[in-house]
């Protein structure tokens, strides 16, 4: 469980929303209060949904499903590429490829050709090539390497959507929901937190909040990694040890037997 202190929240400004004449009724639940023109988040109500996000998020990493960070905004992108690569979680911070996940098998077939042009470079088919056309293809792997190089790993379509300001990221959002995948999110006052199965109720501008905020999050989920690598060690050993015991029984038979 995420051990969430408020001074932290308070002083990474997690608690600044938006314009109060910007505000969107439906988060009146976790908003405090407004000050010169400007609604301030309960942080205690922010807590509590860091905490409920971060287990969710921890038994989503054990089972061994991924999960998704997106953000595009600028003050966002190098943090959350950073922290996600961490945890060895695909993520998005180029613009977002329509038909990401409602047409996942396209997607796959971009990421396959990554491959196949990296597979050319090393077994010397690329040198045969003309200069002309060498340089199409470099091209063509730099545009795909940009957008899609962070979910390169990412085999079948992800347990779980984390996102950073779901106004901007609507597209996304609606594309998860198609699919009924969780998408967890910073929600800021300017939003509608029912489009959100785990709201944080949180600054999504600032790229202290947005760190703070994450860094609970990946660490809850680098929990939930380290707890299934010592399941899957757990479940090797276990199987592991009748067949000892058989070797073990098999050499005080066989020396019974010569001393016999």
């Amino acid at each position: 469980m995420a051990n969430v202190n408020i001074q932290e929240l308070l002083e990474s400004g997690v608690h600044f929303g938006h314009l109060t004449r910007k505000w969107d009724p439906n988060m009146a639940p976790y908003i405090y209060t407004e000050r010169n023109g400007v609604h301030i988040i309960d942080l205690y109500k922010t807590a509590a949904k860091i905490e409920e996000t971060s287990e969710a998020l921890k038994k989503i990493a054990n089972s061994g499903r991924k999960i998704l960070f997106v953000a595009t905004k600028k003050q966002a992108k190098d943090i959350v590429a950073d922290k996600a690569k961490a945890v060895n979680m695909p993520y998005i911070t180029e613009r977002w490829p329509g038909g990401m996940l409602t047409n996942f098998v396209t997607i796959r077939k971009a990421v396959k050709k990554m491959a196949s042009i990296d597979r050319m470079k090393t077994d010397g088919s690329f040198d045969a090539l003309s200069k002309r056309e060498k340089l199409q293809i470099n091209r063509q792997r730099e545009k795909l390497e940009k957008n899609l190089g962070s979910i390169s790993d990412m085999t079948r379509l992800p347990g779980a959507l984390f996102v950073i300001d779901i106004k901007k990221e609507h597209i996304a959002v609606a594309e998860a929901q198609k699919l009924n995948i969780p998408i967890f999110a910073m929600v800021d006052t300017n939003s509608d937190p029912r489009q959100v199965d785990f709201v944080i109720p949180a600054n999504d501008d600032a790229s202290k909040s947005i760190d703070k905020v994450l860094g609970f999050v990946t660490d809850a989920i680098a929990e939930g990694l380290s707890e299934r690598k010592a399941g899957k060690e757990k479940t090797k050993e276990a199987k592991e040890a009748p067949i000892k015991e058989e070797a073990v029984a098999e050499v005080t038979e066989t020396t019974t037997e010569e001393k016999k």
